[in-house]
């Protein structure tokens, strides 16, 4: 069983990323071994969809290990990442007297993490929580390093806290109950990743999706040891990040900034505010959000043209991607005025001299010529 270990030296504090088959039925034993043997209550925030899947199990293991569990289902889909639900989640966590020695899991993809993971450090200011992440994008990327958020009107993740889970609980068998466009947004956010920063990253996730396809079924056990090594090694990437730059300094533009994470975000944020949350899954926005980013730099002299064709087939291998040139480019570039990644009244850009090499670049280095042609180009390239 691959294991990570996230470590915060700047906090003194570390937790551990567990990844394999059948781990759910582990649950209850690593939740007593991550919170303590005070807690005596846990809280599951899920969705109807998973909790339908996964719930009986959970609520199984979770008794095993001496818990008494209450769930709260939130309604699927991003738009409902909202403070509405958050209120609604406290208030549940406070209709359950839930104790500040008491621990809330988080079981769904990467919205019921993030305001699962918001209602943990908020509620009695501050509770311990668990991920266990059900969908690819979860477990390689919003489960690991503490991000925590609701969306609001103007924008995506515009309120939110750092708030760091206990334990990350990654089981992959939970992949083969995924339809194929959220297995697309995963491995767009993989591709994200090992673009933004790691080339061997990048080229093993593309030697992955070459040698099978996006869907992964899980044919083979070579493939399912393959799909574990390489979310580790994505979950492992994340932490060296995350490490170096838990809160994501402002002022830190070096290589090893967790800003480079951002890489297609500025494009996927406004794509996904725009159609109401409704069009793109997450990582389907960072699919085109890589391809934009990648076009403005290769307009500004940064990138070479073939490690932006390296790009677009990477993108390409993740699946097919809901249309995107329909959107009126003025509407994107208005919508990305609310962007969270803004300082000093400019958008900060990331963008690649290379693929595994990203740079952050102010917004105002970029004409809006080439801004209104990358989003032109990069909407249209894989259509």
């Amino acid at each position: 069983m691959p294991l990570v270990r996230v470590r915060l030296p700047a906090r003194h504090h570390q937790y551990e990323i567990k990844i394999g088959p059948d781990l759910l039925t582990e649950l209850g034993r690593e939740a007593r071994a991550s919170v303590g043997p005070k807690a005596r209550r846990i809280a599951v925030i899920s969705n109807r969809t998973i909790f339908d899947l996964f719930g009986k199990q959970v609520n199984k293991s979770l008794r095993g290990a001496g818990f008494a569990p209450a769930a709260w289902l939130m309604k699927d889909g991003e738009r409902y990442k909202s403070l509405r639900s958050l209120e609604r989640a406290l208030a549940f966590l406070s209709e359950a007297r839930l104790e500040r020695t008491d621990a809330i899991v988080a079981l769904g993809g990467g919205v019921v993490g993030d305001l699962a993971g918001f209602a943990a450090a908020t509620y009695l200011r501050g509770m311990a929580f668990i991920q266990v992440p059900t969908t690819l994008l979860a477990q390689i990327d919003a489960s690991v390093g503490g991000k925590t958020a609701v969306n609001l009107p103007a924008g995506k993740n515009l309120v939110g806290a750092f708030h760091q889970p206990k334990l990350v609980l990654i089981d992959t068998e939970t992949l083969r109950t995924l339809p194929p466009r959220e297995l697309t947004a995963g491995w767009c956010e993989a591709v994200k990743q090992g673009a933004a920063g790691d080339r061997k990253l990048f080229d093993r996730t593309v030697r992955l999706l070459s040698s099978t396809d996006s869907s992964l079924y899980f044919g083979e056990k070579k493939s399912q040891t393959e799909v574990c090594a390489t979310i580790a090694a994505h979950c492992r990437f994340k932490a060296s990040i995350v490490a170096g730059d838990e809160r994501e300094e402002i002022g830190r533009e070096d290589r090893r900034s967790r800003r480079i994470l951002n890489f297609g975000h500025t494009t996927a944020h406004a794509l996904e505010s725009l159609t109401g949350y409704r069009r793109f899954r997450h990582g389907e926005a960072v699919g085109y959000g890589m391809l934009v980013a990648g076009e403005i730099s290769k307009y500004l002299g940064m990138l070479a043209p073939r490690e932006l064709e390296l790009l677009r087939e990477a993108v390409a291998l993740c699946g097919p991607l809901p249309r995107a040139h329909d959107l009126a480019t003025d509407q994107i570039v208005r919508a990305m005025a609310n962007d969270k990644k803004s300082f000093g009244g400019a958008t900060k850009w990331v963008l690649l001299e290379r693929v595994g090499r990203a740079r952050i670049v102010d917004g105002r280095e970029i004409s809006a010529r080439v801004l209104r042609a990358s989003l032109r180009s990069g909407l249209r390239s894989l259509q």
